[in-house]
């Protein structure tokens, strides 16, 4: 580390908050790379200007947001994950923003049908061994766990093969999020219908064809979300359906 962080030591100041800025700020000039190990932790509070304890508390915040990950005996190291780092603020964002599944999906369709198009243009022959993989596991699944890994495997390939980091990121996190409504639509459905829309996508990516993929994601993205819908639909009229009382019930 070159130079010290400047940071505020007034008391009416949010220490915490001002140490998780100084983190950003030494990840930003370089001093702190994806994969590195943080100073010792008496070094490092020297450095920043603040009490230990008031650094325990700042590390502690950064781990749990992913940031950070401890290695027992060996110190504090810099997450090389940039997804585990994005998971925690995302969906507590969607959680606290009411954001429903319906709108997620609404975003998939938006972007998702573009990296598939993206990925026709830009996979490499291993972006396709890959996808051929997560075919093949889903094909080979045996539980409603393993169908739902081989399917985030076969979306989350997409988003490698497409080239845009942002999105395969955001897009991993926005998947985890719905994972649950993923699980209620895995259990009334058979594996066939989404291994087939999953093969004609990857035939189109194999073949360079960027508005077959962009219509093969799109056809799936609308079946999930139909099928979602249904449920959701189906929950309403059941809400509203009166229970059968009986004369003896009433008496």
């Amino acid at each position: 580390m070159t130079g010290a962080i400047q940071t505020a030591k007034d008391n009416s100041g949010d220490i915490t908050v001002k140490l998780i800025s100084s983190f950003k700020e030494l990840i930003a000039d370089g001093t702190f790379v994806p994969g590195c190990r943080l100073p010792p932790e008496r070094e490092l509070a020297k450095r920043l200007g603040v009490n230990r304890s008031s650094l325990r508390q700042a590390l502690k915040v950064l781990q749990l947001m992913g940031f950070l990950r401890q290695r027992v005996g060996d110190g504090t190291y810099l997450n090389t994950d940039a997804n585990s780092a994005m998971q925690e603020p995302i969906e507590f964002m969607i959680l606290m923003g009411d954001i429903t599944d319906e709108e997620l999906f609404d975003a998939r369709l938006i972007v998702e049908t573009e990296l598939a198009a993206r990925a026709a243009e830009r996979a490499t022959a291993k972006d396709l061994t890959v996808l051929q993989q997560a075919i093949k596991r889903m094909e080979q699944s045996r539980t409603d766990e393993d169908r739902l890994e081989a399917d985030l495997a076969f979306h989350q390939a997409i988003f490698q093969a497409s080239g845009n980091r942002a999105c395969r990121i955001i897009f991993a996190v926005i998947h985890r999020a719905i994972l649950r409504s993923m699980a209620r639509i895995v259990k009334r459905s058979g594996v066939g219908r989404p291994l087939g829309f999953h093969k004609r996508i990857y035939a189109a990516i194999y073949g360079r064809d960027s508005n077959e993929a962009r219509e093969q994601m799109k056809n799936h993205l609308l079946d999930t979300k139909s099928q979602l819908h249904g449920q959701l639909q189906a929950k309403v009229n059941l809400a509203h359906v009166r229970p059968i009382v009986s004369r003896r019930q009433l008496k």
